[in-house]
C-alpha cells in the first residue's frame, strides 16, 4: 500500500479547469485520498505554485485532518476551522484558505502534497508553512503528490 492523491476535477499532469482559479469560481477542487498509513494520525495538505516570481508561492494549508476522512468536496469555506476539525493555515497572500491559481504569465505548476503523518501537530489555525513544514519533520509516515497545470486566461 502506498498512500495515493486524486482529484475528481484534473487528472495528474494535465490542466486544472478554470472553475477552481482566478479566472473562474476561484474554489477549491475536489480531493481524494486513498491507502493511508494505519499509524497516521493525521493528515496534510499544501497546494504550492513552485514556478512563481518570488518563489514557492503556497495556495492552499490545510492539516489536523482525520486519516479516516477520504476526501474533501470542491468549495471548501476559507474557516480557520472545518466542521471536520480540519484547520486552514495561511497561503501566500496571508488569508485562511484556498486561493486557486492566477499565475502573472505562461503556464505553472500547482503540487498537491499529501502527508500522513504520526503524531498529531496540535497547530492552531492560521499556521504558516514553515511553522506545518517544522511541527511535521521527522514525523512524516508517507507522502504523495498530483501535479496540474495553469495558464491565466
Amino acid at each position: 500500500m502506498s498512500l495515493k492523491i486524486t482529484s475528481r476535477a484534473f487528472a495528474p499532469g494535465k490542466f486544472i479547469p478554470d472553475k477552481y482559479t482566478c479566472d473562474g469560481e476561484n474554489i477549491s477542487p475536489p480531493v481524494a485520498w486513498t491507502d493511508v498509513p494505519r499509524a497516521a494520525k493525521e493528515l496534510v495538505l499544501i497546494v504550492d505554485d513552485p514556478d512563481a516570481p518570488s518563489g514557492i508561492f503556497v495556495h492552499w494549508l490545510l492539516y489536523n485532518l482525520q486519516p479516516a476522512q477520504a476526501e474533501l468536496e470542491e468549495g471548501v469555506p476559507g474557516k480557520e476551522t472545518l466542521p471536520n476539525g480540519a484547520r486552514q493555515g495561511v497561503n501566500g497572500s496571508r488569508k485562511i484558505g484556498y486561493m486557486g491559481p492566477c499565475p502573472p504569465s505562461g503556464t505553472h505548476r500547482y503540487y498537491f502534497h499529501l502527508y500522513a503523518v504520526d503524531s498529531k501537530l496540535n497547530l492552531p489555525p492560521g499556521t504558516n508553512r514553515d511553522k506545518v513544514d517544522q511541527a511535521m519533520k521527522n514525523h512524516i509516515l508517507e507522502q504523495t503528490e498530483m501535479m496540474g497545470y495553469y495558464a491565466k486566461k
